[in-house]
């Protein structure tokens, strides 16, 4: 059966060995854990690229000037719901124009800069699998969760 995926954008800005993550909140997903500060649904007729950018600016107020791509990762809930089936683009950035800050406070309870070895709890799984990748090193270009 064929089946349509959801498209995602995701950024982590990277301070050397932290990671900016934001306390979701109201949202109806994984409220209560951290996440991206950075991250969201690609809209129609935009690239990935476009949304990872914008995401940035509306979550954070950042315009990320290095954006590179970290893995892209096919996620599944595997309850045969289209909105559960994904595909999401992680990309990571170490320079930016603005200062990092809560723009959406009704999305987002907290900002907060992490080690990549000390992570908050809980993270958002499969955020928290990239992350871990991440610290180690062996982040693959592909990944898959849920399967």
């Amino acid at each position: 059966m064929r089946f349509q995926v959801v498209p995602a954008a995701y950024v982590f800005l990277l301070r050397d060995d932290e990671v900016l993550l934001q306390l979701r909140q109201n949202t109806g997903y994984r409220d209560g854990h951290w996440a991206a500060a950075a991250a969201g649904h690609v809209e129609h007729g935009e690239s990935v690229l476009a949304a990872a950018v914008r995401e940035a600016g509306e979550e954070i107020g950042v315009v990320p000037t290095d954006l590179a791509p970290l893995t892209t990762m096919h996620r599944t809930h595997a309850n045969g719901q289209a909105i559960d089936e994904r595909v999401d683009f992680f990309f990571t950035t170490r320079t930016w124009t603005g200062e990092p800050r809560l723009r959406e406070t009704a999305k987002a309870a907290d900002l907060g800069w992490f080690p990549l070895d000390a992570l908050p709890e809980p993270v958002v799984p499969h955020e928290r699998f990239v992350l871990e990748h991440l610290r180690a090193g062996t982040t693959p270009a592909i990944t898959t969760y849920g399967f």
